[in-house]
């Protein structure tokens, strides 16, 4: 007997992904999951310019910045906390000083333009359909940045205003780069303080809103299946983290070798898979107290990677290997 609803990934058609390719990934602490193991792979991935994005309406307008390469004003920052912030903008971005952190807002904007101008594949994961308002303005914020509830109107988007705001980003990216394909995943990660029923509301509904645009745009608009494998595939809470909403790294992992199976064709897949093994070694931190040992396992690392970045030019041009390659840091 067969006790799984396993999916077939082999039927889940994709626009193939090349090893080198260049991508780029917006949307829930999902798309972060899926960036990491991509760049593990020494694939050219940027993820989230403007820090985590959970809803449609937010998503669409950080495409539209990209597009326009729109620059944050200083005028929009606000004091919080200690710090400067940006409802656009995820906390990871505020600081203490409002030049640089302008400066640094406008930097992330610069390299999701260029990176959404050329590449390959677009990815989108949206994670939820509530939506916060500025009360009294009504301007949906991307963060809140933990400002009083007082400051806001929480509401559902609706599903005519989630459809039409993911088909203007299908639209929109379109004009600006017809090479890419738009590939959309809905986040299995559990929103429970909405309380399960809400949960499966928005996600019913942000469901619902992608296939009608994948089904508008066919060709060049896609939807993985992330969602389904985690809750109905492996469909346990052994698969979820301690928080009961995030999943596990085992689940993170399987969905990986899923996206892997979908997107890269058996000869890129092996090259994928070199490099990660090649990161695992870049990663690993040799504790010898013998500095012969270290120095050996140094250099046998970075002769590797070498080799690696001779067989995949591209390698050379990751900002994030760049100091494996140049060994001016410790590995």
């Amino acid at each position: 007997m067969t006790f799984r609803t396993a999916i077939d990934i082999s039927k889940v058609t994709m626009p193939p992904l090349r090893h080198d390719g260049c991508v780029l990934l917006l949307g829930s602490c999902f798309s972060d999951n899926m960036c990491a193991c991509l760049r593990r792979a020494m694939v050219d991935a940027e993820v989230n310019p403007f820090g985590t994005t959970y809803n449609p309406l937010s998503l669409l307008e950080c495409v539209e910045w990209l597009i326009d390469c729109r620059a944050a004003e200083a005028a929009d920052l606000f004091p919080a906390n200690g710090v400067w912030n940006h409802f656009m903008f995820h906390s990871r971005y505020s600081g203490t000083d409002p030049s640089s952190t302008l400066a640094a807002m406008n930097a992330s904007i610069g390299r999701g333009h260029e990176q959404l101008s050329r590449c390959s594949h677009l990815f989108v994961t949206l994670g939820t359909a509530f939506i916060y308002r500025l009360a009294g303005e009504g301007m949906v914020v991307n963060n809140c940045h933990k400002l009083p509830s007082s400051h806001f109107e929480r509401g559902l988007c609706g599903m005519e205003e989630a459809a039409s705001a993911i088909a203007k980003m299908a639209e929109r990216v379109r004009e600006f780069n017809p090479a890419a394909h738009i590939v959309f995943t809905v986040s299995p990660i559990r929103h429970l303080s909405d309380g399960l029923a809400m949960n499966h509301l928005s996600k019913s509904l942000l469901t619902v809103a992608v296939h009608h645009a994948v089904a508008a745009h066919p060709g060049y608009c896609h939807y993985f299946p992330a969602f389904e494998i985690l809750n109905d595939d492996l469909r346990d809470y052994r698969f979820y983290a301690a928080d009961m909403a995030h999943p596990s790294d085992v689940a993170v992992n399987y969905v990986w070798e899923q996206f892997k199976a979908a997107f890269f064709d058996g000869g890129e897949r092996q090259k994928a898979e070199q490099c990660e093994r090649l990161s695992r070694l870049l990663a690993h931190r040799p504790t010898s107290p013998n500095a012969e040992v270290v120095e050996q396992f140094r250099a046998r690392a970075s002769k590797a990677l070498a080799d690696m970045a001779a067989q995949c030019p591209h390698i050379a041009k990751l900002d994030y290997l760049k100091h494996y390659i140049t060994c001016k840091e410790e590995l």
